[in-house]
């Protein structure tokens, strides 16, 4: 008898060179941010990773477009091989790239059928043969997916996957891979902040701003942040951040300015580089650095401005594997002793992840964008 599935398996990386946030990663991610797809034909199950002794529900992307190819369907439950778990998911972190993926604007297009995500909270289902780090019932969360996360059920790579810490709840483990992934490496792999100094969170609300602020407030840094709501400000200054202020509002760098007495800031972690590139020039101090986390286009910059500041702007990648060791270690300190709490913001159903592609991008970003399984 032939049955069984073929797989779609794509890797979507969250780095970011300057002002496009997309490569291995991830993130950055950055973060890793990898996906796959399933769905059955006619195929010898010895050959074949997945198994249709099990079904479970998943998104799947059978074309790129709008958040409507978003669609869940019944595939067959993926098998833990080699040095992989297998995890029942009980949270999915929501990413904006992922929308961009989905739409096929991204510069890499997956191959269909395709299931997004990568930041996955569960608890380890089974192992493969040669995984040894995890056994079942373990409570985890991933940075990456090699079968994608939107689902009831994934596999991920041993290597990529973490323990949760007991104190926090699914949700919030699926609001740690990119964010806060992202978030250390931005701050001090790559923009090397350090104790005293200012930095400004340019866009502070969402999951990789709010770890940002929790991040270099245990670190000792003066914390600013900017938000686009006063809802938004209240949960940043909640966070840490000792001055906020509303990036909507006109003249609101004239008070960044201000509060830092016109000298600029040291620092800059981006969310948003084409839009605010050239104002985080403007608000720097002499020799400070912008770490671009996030962009959505493209921005037109007078060189001048790096002249007279003689400043650095440093894309976010992908940490290496030493680099990746040392931010796990640091996160999980923070998780346990209680200086670092992923804040969960809109929580949506696997059914409702086209809602969440549409509100991601268009609404305000109030922490974590979490699917509940």
């Amino acid at each position: 008898m032939r049955a069984g599935c073929v797989v779609g398996l794509c890797s979507a990386f969250l780095s970011v060179l300057c002002v496009v946030w997309g490569e291995k990663s991830d993130a950055s991610g950055q973060g890793s941010c990898e996906g796959g797809g399933a769905r059955c034909e006619d195929v010898d199950l010895e050959q074949d990773r997945y198994t249709t002794a099990r079904a479970m529900r998943a998104v799947v992307v059978r074309e790129f477009g709008g958040p409507e190819v978003l669609k869940v369907e019944e595939v067959a439950v993926p098998q833990a091989e080699g040095k992989q778990v297998l995890i029942k998911v009980s949270a999915v972190g929501v990413n904006p790239v992922e929308t961009y993926i989905r739409s096929g604007t991204h510069n890499i297009k997956p191959p269909l059928p395709w299931t997004p995500g990568c930041d996955v909270a569960g608890v380890v289902e089974e192992v493969g043969k040669e995984a040894t780090k995890f056994q079942k019932g373990d409570r985890v969360f991933t940075r990456g997916s090699v079968t994608g996360a939107y689902a009831e059920f994934t596999v991920a790579e041993e290597d990529t996957t973490f323990r949760l810490a007991d104190r926090l709840s699914f949700q919030q483990g699926a609001a740690i891979g990119v964010p806060y992934m992202t978030a250390y490496r931005a701050l001090f792999h790559r923009t090397h902040g350090k104790p005293g100094e200012t930095v400004l969170i340019h866009g502070a609300s969402g999951g990789v701003g709010l770890a940002a602020v929790q991040l270099a407030k245990a670190h000792g840094m003066v914390v600013m942040g900017t938000a686009g709501s006063s809802e938004g400000m209240e949960l940043v200054k909640k966070n840490g951040a000792a001055h906020v202020f509303n990036h909507r509002e006109e003249g609101y760098m004239d008070k960044i300015m201000a509060a830092t007495a016109g000298v600029g800031v040291d620092l800059i972690i981006e969310m948003l580089a084409n839009v605010n590139l050239e104002k985080d020039l403007e608000l720097l101090a002499r020799h400070g650095r912008v770490g671009v986390v996030g962009s959505r286009g493209r921005i037109e910059i007078d060189p001048r401005l790096f002249m007279t500041k003689e400043c650095w702007v440093i894309g976010v990648g992908r940490d290496t594997e030493k680099e990746l060791g040392e931010t796990v270690s640091a996160l999980y300190a923070g998780f346990t002793q209680g200086t670092l709490t992923p804040v969960v913001g809109r929580e949506y159903s696997l059914e409702q992840a086209p809602e969440a592609h549409k509100d991601i991008i268009e609404t305000k970003a109030m922490g974590k964008v979490v699917l509940t399984i």
